[in-house]
């Protein structure tokens, strides 16, 4: 069957309006055309559609069965098309705060907290954007949260957590086959994280464990990914310690050994040097590093 061609736009918000007063006079006021024009508009659209969408009557219109149809169909594409053009254009509208940031600082540290910062901001919307790999800031973000040492160049980064890397693995796991000393971990599927300095190598080697193959195991491009498999009981993870607060102290995950290796790469929040934040994205800012410095001074860990 042949697609019919959209008919256009000035079509079809004439017929919008005039369905909605079904008088051609009161439409042609509302729209500042003539009576005319509106009459020429609507019959141009009927000849596009082939269809007839109003019943002409001795005092003002009604519609067709097919005009009733296709009403609420336009007025719907036209309310949509004018509330989109008014949140991206209206300039004297709230412009959210734009962050770019890890899905696992994200899902593990930031989300829980951000209830907090919706109570006594309100007024502050946020538009946050999950990234994988690092690439650099291209002017559209306000603000970003790395991974990593904090010194790159053309940016201003500061410190929001303080990390050590602590196994954790799911209490069923430890109950089919417990993990008492860091030599035990050759029996279970590590679960690795792309791009990490600091990994199963780093860890083992630090431990004095030099049986461990780790090649082996399984490999995903993000934390969030191994915390969940490591809760599925599906092999050991290398967290780092921001991130499972809340999954050790629900009881989700456990941590079986009582050594701490202090990461050397933490998450930063980062800003173009030189840039001038927007008020809101400045608030945001005070914010995020005061819960920062509190939950690393009061925290657990």
């Amino acid at each position: 069957m042949k697609q019919k061609s959209l008919p256009p736009l000035n079509w079809l918000r004439t017929f919008q309006v005039s369905a909605r007063c079904l008088n051609f006079t009161h439409a042609a006021e509302e729209l500042h055309l003539t009576q005319g024009a509106v009459s020429q508009q609507i019959r141009l659209l009927e000849s596009h559609l082939g269809i007839t969408l109003f019943k002409r009557l001795p005092r003002g219109l009604s519609l067709t069965e097919e005009g009733q149809s296709y009403f609420p169909v336009v007025q719907d594409a036209i309310s949509r098309l004018a509330a989109g053009t008014n949140e991206i254009f209206n300039e004297s509208a709230a412009r959210p705060i734009k962050i770019r940031g890890s899905l696992a600082f994200f899902t593990h540290w930031l989300a829980p907290k951000l209830a907090d910062f919706s109570a006594n901001y309100p007024h502050i919307d946020l538009r946050y954007i999950s990234n994988i790999w690092l690439k650099e800031l291209d002017g559209d973000e306000d603000l970003e949260i790395r991974w990593g040492h904090g010194d790159w160049s053309g940016l201003i980064s500061q410190r929001l957590t303080w990390d050590t890397l602590v196994p954790v693995c799911s209490p069923e796991l430890m109950i089919r086959s417990p993990l008492l000393v860091p030599s035990d971990i050759a029996q279970h599927t590590l679960l690795h994280v792309l791009g990490y300095e600091e990994g199963w190598g780093y860890w083992l080697d630090i431990m004095g464990v030099n049986d461990v193959d780790v090649s082996d195991g399984m490999q995903f491009d993000t934390l969030v990914s191994t915390l969940r498999m490591a809760e599925l009981g599906q092999g050991i993870a290398l967290a780092r310690s921001s991130m499972v607060v809340d999954m050790l102290q629900e009881g989700r995950l456990v941590a079986p050994f009582g050594q701490d290796v202090e990461a050397s790469e933490s998450f930063y929040l980062v800003c173009r040097s030189g840039a001038q934040l927007p008020t809101d994205a400045n608030i945001f800012s005070t914010w995020l590093i005061e819960q920062a410095h509190w939950h690393h001074t009061n925290g657990p860990f």
